[in-house]
């Protein structure tokens, strides 16, 4: 990269983080220090901040975040990368802002995973948040909402399962599965684990046209790690 060019990127990378710590409420911008990646197509970029590693492992219960370690940081860095790969990708479609409900849903979706709402907003405090309520914690759960929509409709509505793989599954995995863990047992038929499977086979092949998806994206979009963590 020529020193123009880097300037450039230099300038651009300061801009963005300048406008993203002004978007967010004082507590949140008293936690932001410094820009870990930078994730860029030809147009468009998203940033990837400290912060960012921080309020991610906050919504992982079991993950210890005073302090941090290292190879979780590390784990957060590649999930936010994801995250941002489909932000950039999403923002090429028209979109409707989340709803209230479905944010609200986010977040008891969420704790579900922690002992208690009170465990869960210790965390929170702990990384800079106020409370759930807080507007910072809010926007972040909106935009994680965004994404999950996005993702459901890139990838599950198209998803098509025919009878055939429905058949060819039941054949070839469930049949000797089930004899393994449960001799004895009367046999299923087809059609009674046809809707179980159905939804087996609709979760691999989106998870498979996501994987997909991300290593082409990752080929495609310039990814730059800016500080080690």
């Amino acid at each position: 990269m020529n020193s123009r060019t880097l300037q450039k990127t230099s300038t651009l990378i300061a801009a963005g983080l300048i406008l993203f710590v002004l978007s967010l409420p004082l507590t949140a911008q008293e936690m932001v220090d410094k820009t870990v990646a930078v994730v860029s197509d030809s147009s468009r970029f998203e940033l990837i901040t400290y912060s960012d590693l921080l309020w991610q492992l906050a919504l992982q219960p079991n993950t210890p975040i005073d302090p941090p370690r290292s190879e979780d940081l590390n784990q957060a860095l590649q999930v936010l990368i994801d995250q941002r790969l489909f932000a950039l990708e999403a923002e090429r479609l028209p979109r409707v802002a989340p709803t209230e409900a479905e944010i609200d849903k986010k977040i008891n979706d969420t704790l579900a995973y922690f002992p208690s709402p009170a465990a869960f907003e210790a965390r929170l405090k702990t990384v800079g948040f106020d409370s759930i309520q807080d507007e910072a914690f809010q926007h972040i759960i909106a935009q994680r909402v965004a994404i999950d929509k996005y993702v459901d409709f890139r990838f599950g509505s198209f998803v098509v399962i025919t009878p055939e793989d429905e058949a060819t599954y039941y054949r070839n995995v469930f049949v000797p599965e089930f004899r393994r863990t449960s001799p004895g047992r009367i046999m299923p038929s087809l059609d009674e684990e046809r809707k179980n499977i159905n939804e087996i086979l609709t979760r691999e092949k989106t998870a498979a046209g996501i994987e997909t998806f991300l290593d082409e994206a990752k080929r495609r979009v310039s990814i730059e790690i800016l500080s080690e963590v």
